[in-house]
């Protein structure tokens, strides 16, 4: 895969689209960074608490029945490392529940509790309107148009991946 991306920039110009790719690259990552500063801003100034800990309880929240610490870490896309120190501290603040598996004390299942799903409901309802906010210049006619468009680029991302 890197002795094409070699063959192409050695081509005058470069490779095809080459500079739409680099600004639009650029543009989803700036649009990103903006959304998710707001959200870490207002889920600290609302909730008292980071975005990170915000995204463990909504994983949780999805799969009610819980999750091993591998698997939170997973989908969240961190390391265990990162997982296990907001899992104590939600755990200390009676948000969740950790328990060992009964087969493998190594492995430990992550569950929210009542308290957990009060505050995260209520969190959750609040971020909902923020996300409408953010995009309330946007019609639904572009939203649909932007989702295609991102469906393709992630399908494509798919299919490279698997090549690579």
């Amino acid at each position: 895969m890197l002795s094409k991306a070699l063959e192409l920039s050695e081509i005058p110009g470069g490779p095809p689209h080459s500079k739409q790719s680099l600004r639009l690259w650029l543009r989803l990552l700036t649009c990103t960074s903006v959304i998710e500063k707001r959200v870490r801003n207002r889920l600290r100034a609302e909730f008292h608490t980071t975005l990170p800990r915000f995204d463990v309880l909504a994983a949780l929240e999805h799969s009610r029945e819980g999750l091993t610490m591998g698997e939170l870490s997973r989908q969240l896309m961190v390391s265990n490392g990162n997982v296990t120190g907001i899992v104590a501290r939600l755990e200390k603040e009676g948000l969740l529940t950790r328990r060992a598996a009964p087969n493998d004390r190594r492995t430990h299942f992550v569950q929210l509790t009542d308290k957990g799903l009060g505050e995260f409901s209520a969190m959750a309802a609040v971020h909902e309107t923020w996300i409408d906010e953010i995009f309330a210049e946007m019609d639904d006619e572009k939203i649909s148009a932007l989702m295609d468009l991102l469906d393709s680029l992630k399908t494509s991302l798919s299919v490279q991946g698997e090549q690579s």
